[in-house]
């Protein structure tokens, strides 16, 4: 079985189809997935999917990308996260790709979600693009992973260097791949995903984006995370088998709270 560990099923596009998406996960194998937020606005869709339904589960966070949205607490994420379905902090992170100018509240906003996933003990998905080393820095500086009590996290949609993903792994995370690893331009991180221990990947759609081959340009959907699978297994020449044992065990690692949920 699979797991999309990073999802926006939230998103009308996508919740307009739920009985549809619900069949081709089915179709496709795929027994759980991640409905992550984007901000707080938002996020009363996000938990009621995962209220709805009992292998959804959500996150609550503010994407790093939203500028003009209300600016999170610690408090709020604190007490929005005391809830059974509500399995990770974020998405958070830093993205200097779309944004320009001074982005110290970026920054700040990161800090903010560090300091929730340590008091929650619920792990942060990150977010990072042409930010890498800052974030490494932020995260090292502000706790988060395993060192210093902290808990472990995901680097999702991961499009970084090794030497990122390594210096991630050390800090007690995960490395996600998305679709994008399945393009034939992706050359270069498809050698990370080589580098990558089974044991320290997870795998994701980030739908309704980047939908991997043979999908490339339509509506991506959690269904489709099992082609990321199988492009890694090749990758890695290994069984399809392996990597959905592995992926979603290691999915069920991170977020503990999802397995008593």
């Amino acid at each position: 079985m699979f797991i999309d560990s990073h999802c926006h099923i939230d998103f009308p596009e996508l919740a307009a189809r739920m009985p549809e998406l619900r069949a081709k996960m089915a179709q496709n194998q795929v027994t759980h997935a991640l409905c992550v937020s984007v901000d707080l606005p938002d996020f009363p869709r996000v938990l009621a999917l995962a209220e709805e339904y009992p292998n959804i589960f959500a996150s609550v966070g503010v994407h790093p990308d939203y500028e003009d949205t209300p600016e999170p607490t610690v408090e709020q994420l604190v007490a929005l996260a005391d809830h059974p379905k509500i399995v990770a902090i974020g998405e958070t992170g830093l993205d200097y790709y779309r944004l320009t100018g001074d982005l110290e509240w970026q920054r700040e906003r990161f800090r903010t979600h560090i300091r929730a996933s340590r008091a929650t003990r619920k792990p942060l998905i990150i977010h990072t693009r042409a930010a890498s080393a800052d974030t490494i820095r932020i995260m090292q500086e502000e706790g988060a992973g395993t060192a210093d009590g902290g808990v472990a996290g995901v680097m999702h949609c991961f499009t970084e260097s090794l030497e990122v993903a390594q210096a991630s792994m050390a800090l007690g995370f995960y490395i996600s791949f998305s679709g994008i690893v399945t393009f034939k331009s992706a050359k270069e991180l498809q050698a990370v995903a080589q580098a990558v221990p089974l044991e320290r990947m997870l795998i994701e759609t980030d739908s309704p984006y980047l939908a991997p081959v043979p999908y490339r340009g339509k509506m991506n959907e959690p269904g489709y995370v099992a082609h990321v699978a199988e492009f890694i297994a090749q990758l890695k020449g290994v069984t399809v088998a392996e990597v959905a044992e592995r992926t979603t065990a290691n999915f069920f690692d991170l977020f503990s709270t999802a397995g008593r949920a």
